[in-house]
């Protein structure tokens, strides 16, 4: 058994999960990241079709259009995908939700005064 106070371990519990935050979420930017960066690789390749008088200009603009809905449409069931997906693999692990140590942590707050005023008498 550990001689740590909960308090203690409840707190290094929310640093590591702090820690799995920190790196989806750098996961996730450096995904946004390369999605922009696409996005205007195809902005600039159908501005050159344009410019060559390969298709119309409002061709290119209903294309980009048409591709940026896609992309949306992709995105959005992408991340409802992958946060059911993080759920589940945090519920295989059995990891407490921020919910869970909030209502625990008030637990441990309120047993701690009703110790301190039971040390008082």
């Amino acid at each position: 058994m550990s001689t740590k106070p909960v308090i203690e371990e409840v707190s290094e519990f929310e640093e590591e999960q702090s820690g799995f935050y920190l790196m989806a979420r750098k996961v996730m930017l450096a995904s946004i990241g390369a999605v922009a960066l696409a996005q205007e690789e195809l902005e600039e390749f159908i501005n050159k079709l344009v410019e060559r008088g390969e298709i119309a200009e409002k061709d290119g603009k209903q294309l980009v259009g048409e591709i940026m809905e896609r992309r949306k449409s992709y995105q959005k069931k992408t991340k409802g995908e992958l946060n059911k997906q993080i759920e589940q693999i945090m519920d295989r692990m059995d990891v407490p939700t921020k919910a869970d140590i909030d209502s625990l942590t008030k637990k441990i707050e309120a047993l701690s005064k009703k110790i301190d005023e039971l040390n008082k008498d």
